[in-house]
């Protein structure tokens, strides 16, 4: 199983290790890609062999100050290619320890972002009139994703607590599903931010020829439009900090808000690959727990079933989300046509790291954490079968006492 986790990481990442001197030990094909070195040219060299001469000497002081507490690095690094190009990347480091809890080595995981940071360096140089806007932007993107990051820091003891009580690979599943959630929340947020960064791009060009024109009204008009994209832009940062936060305690919450959320995250991905969504819920109903891991149930289910679609080519996509009252149960059920699971693989569906996708698309371990928060943290059961031509995932929850006493 351990193999196989690997081998998604690497097929989906750049990843690369060192020993705790900063040595390459190992690297993957799309770090060699990505930086035009050979594996033969990396192995053996010091890990600032892709430094970017322009990066200052404090990023990786403080780079190593963290790291060598045992503590995980993330950060956006710039990086210089073998050629002398510049590429970006989204860089995660990981101390790994050895039995006796020191560093053995370090791993790197990354995802390249560099399409994404020359664009943003291309509106900067291209309307002068935006910088101050821009300023604002950046500052609330800062704040926001330090405040991400203390966050996440509380989710982590909050999971350490919670794995002590298991044995040691139910903690390991806890972590790699956390972080699979995270990775899949940016690549949510990226997607969010696609379509108004083009629109950006075109309502920046149309200014420059308002501006030649000397058209004050049009003008106007874009700026105004240009500032209300960079503010539902920076409102986008806030929903997803808000949906990760760990705080959030056990009480009642309204089932309808919870998949409203999820609808929210998801709705521009569903909106991408033109699948309907047809809803029928029951707003009255509430149960107890944290509304946001009902919400991340519901995200993975859609997900799946979107992976489904595209895998089998389904044209016309469809998803029906349907919540009930059962008794003093509430009945959550998601079902697509989008072809069903195989009959052999519906017993093992809920194991860890056992997927039907293909290694670079899945780990294994959505299905297996979307079973353990319903039945942990929501008392409930979740059960998967076929029905028409596509798949069904049926939930259900007990209802907080101030539903379930409502006949």
């Amino acid at each position: 199983m351990f193999k196989q986790y690997k081998n998604a990481i690497e097929s989906s990442n750049i990843v690369s290790k060192t020993d705790i001197n900063g040595i390459i030990t190992f690297v993957n094909d799309e770090f060699c890609k990505i930086s035009g070195y050979t594996r033969e040219e990396l192995i053996g060299q010091n890990h600032n062999i892709v430094r970017h001469p322009d990066v200052p000497a404090s990023n990786f002081k403080r780079l190593w100050d963290t790291i060598l507490q045992k503590k995980i690095f993330k950060s956006t690094v710039m990086n210089m290619a073998k050629d002398g190009s510049t590429f970006f990347v989204n860089t995660t480091i990981i101390p790994i320890l050895d039995e006796n809890g020191d560093i053995g080595e370090f791993i790197a995981i990354r995802y390249d972002v560099t399409k994404e940071v020359n664009l943003k360096i291309a509106l900067e140089k291209k309307e002068k009139e935006l910088e101050a806007l821009n300023r604002t932007l950046e500052r609330r993107v800062a704040l926001q994703t330090r405040k991400l990051y203390e966050l996440n820091k509380n989710l982590e003891e909050r999971v350490r607590e919670e794995v002590r009580k298991n044995e040691e690979k139910q903690k390991m599943l806890f972590w790699q599903s956390r972080f699979a959630s995270l990775g899949q929340m940016m690549a949510n947020i990226a997607h969010q931010w696609r379509q108004p960064l083009t629109e950006l791009t075109l309502a920046l060009f149309n200014m420059k020829r308002a501006a030649f024109k000397r058209d004050d009204e049009q003008l106007e008009a874009i700026y105004d439009e240009a500032k209300t994209m960079i503010q539902n832009m920076s409102q986008t940062i806030e929903d997803f900090i808000n949906f990760f936060r760990p705080d959030k305690p056990k009480e009642p919450f309204e089932i309808a808000k919870s998949l409203e959320e999820s609808m929210q995250i998801l709705h521009k991905t569903l909106e991408k690959e033109h699948i309907e969504i047809d809803m029928s819920i029951d707003t009255s109903l509430k149960a107890v727990g944290v509304s946001n891991e009902l919400s991340q149930v519901i995200i993975n289910l859609l997900q799946n079933a979107k992976d489904a679609f595209i895998e089998n080519d389904v044209r016309e996509r469809k998803i029906s989300l349907k919540v009930s009252r059962d008794g003093d149960f509430a009945r959550i059920i998601v079902a697509d046509n989008a072809g069903g699971i195989e009959e052999s693989a519906l017993e093992r569906i809920f194991e860890p790291y056992f997927t039907t996708k293909h290694t670079a698309k899945g780990t294994g371990l959505g299905l297996f954490m979307s079973k353990m928060i319903i039945e942990k943290g929501l008392s409930g059961s979740i059960e998967a079968s076929n029905c028409g031509d596509g798949a069904c995932f049926v939930i259900e929850i007990p209802l907080a006492e101030e539903t379930a006493d409502v006949v």
